[in-house]
């Protein structure tokens, strides 16, 4: 829990120019919307997590829009056709990802089909991407391949990723910060 909450919190000191900012389901991204409410930098933030929504709805600063969509009852987060069909018309400035498995060889890779579609959708709206995860998550694929290694800006995780590894990555496209 503490890499989770290092990589959430560099998350968030890396947000660059954004304005406009997709933020996933899934634990590590819940923890980098704890980080962003206590910001008061305006954002609108789109998601298709309902504990991240809950998180950012009280703040003054932040408008939140939450996709809609069949919720998954494991990560709280929504699928299928209408979460894609609403960011189909949409332009974000930085993506904020998590994943099941992110390998050179394959990219990353979810196990249902479903979020798949919407973290590609993502993928195709968004000017930037970052990666947040632990390093457990490197060199893991899954059933589903939703983006490539060189579609990402940054990835960060924790320093559980050797040296070595992180280079490897790198060479690949995206800046890999190790907290």
């Amino acid at each position: 829990m503490p890499d989770k909450r290092r990589i959430a919190g560099a998350a968030a000191e890396n947000l660059g120019d954004a304005e406009t900012l997709y933020l996933d389901d899934g634990y590590t991204p819940q923890l980098v919307a704890e980080e962003l409410i206590k910001s008061d930098r305006p954002l609108t933030v789109v998601t298709t997590s309902l504990s991240a929504a809950v998180i950012l709805a009280p703040s003054t600063s932040m408008s939140v829009i939450l996709l809609g969509g069949r919720v998954r009852g494991r990560t709280l987060g929504t699928v299928d056709h209408w979460a894609t069909n609403m960011l189909s018309d949409l332009v974000i400035d930085l993506a904020i990802l998590g994943t099941n498995g992110i390998s050179r060889e394959r990219g990353l890779t979810t196990p249902d089909p479903a979020v798949s579609a919407v973290k590609h959708k993502v993928i195709e709206v968004s000017r930037r991407r970052m990666f947040v995860g632990v390093h457990t998550k490197f060199g893991v694929n899954s059933f589903c391949k939703f983006a490539d290694i060189a579609d990402f800006e940054t990835l960060i995780t924790d320093t559980g990723m050797s040296t070595i590894d992180a280079h490897k990555y790198s060479a690949l496209g995206p800046a890999v910060i190790r907290v």
